[in-house]
């Protein structure tokens, strides 16, 4: 019995993520900024992260503006991504920051905010600034009102040239 519960125990200890101290990051970020092909904005966030303990399954959670992501750890050790998509109008034009929690931090975060807590006196364990200048939406006027336009245009020059000609 006793065996039984030491490796029940050790399978546990095995599957849980590891901590990490003193993180270094590597961000890189992008949005989208054409929104003629696209229906919404589209946010992706990859980072390198190692840990000064050497800790290389570190489970991540991320948060913007109050909504939690989950973080998908690469095939490459230490890579980590993290992705979402609002609709264009509520994707104003700025610098978004996106908070990363540990385990232990995003339990403390959403246990704050099922008892309506303070969540900013809970520190994350590093954040990242992602600039977003805003979607394009395309020209003024379309391509095909204007190719209309000169065309009637260049028209009625052709038939004012010609009716002065024959005059």
């Amino acid at each position: 019995m006793n065996r039984v519960v030491a490796f029940l125990l050790l399978c546990v200890g095995l599957c849980a993520a590891e901590s990490c101290t003193d993180p270094v990051i590597t961000p890189s970020s992008y949005t989208t900024t054409d929104a003629v092909i696209s229906s919404e904005s589209v946010f992706i966030v990859e980072l390198s992260l190692a840990c000064a303990n050497g800790a290389q399954s570190v489970a991540l959670y991320a948060d913007v503006n109050g909504k939690q992501f989950p973080v998908t750890r690469g095939q490459d050790v230490g890579k980590y991504q993290v992705s979402w998509s609002v609709p264009h109008k509520q994707a104003s034009s700025g610098t978004y920051q996106v908070k990363f929690f540990d385990e232990e931090s995003y339990s403390a975060l959403r246990k704050a905010q099922r008892n309506n807590e303070d969540v900013d006196s809970i520190k994350p364990l590093f954040s990242v600034n992602v600039d977003h200048r805003g979607a394009w939406n395309g020209p003024w006027v379309s391509t095909e009102v204007l190719a209309a336009a000169i065309g009637i245009l260049v028209y009625y020059l052709a038939f004012s040239a010609k009716s002065t000609i024959q005059a």
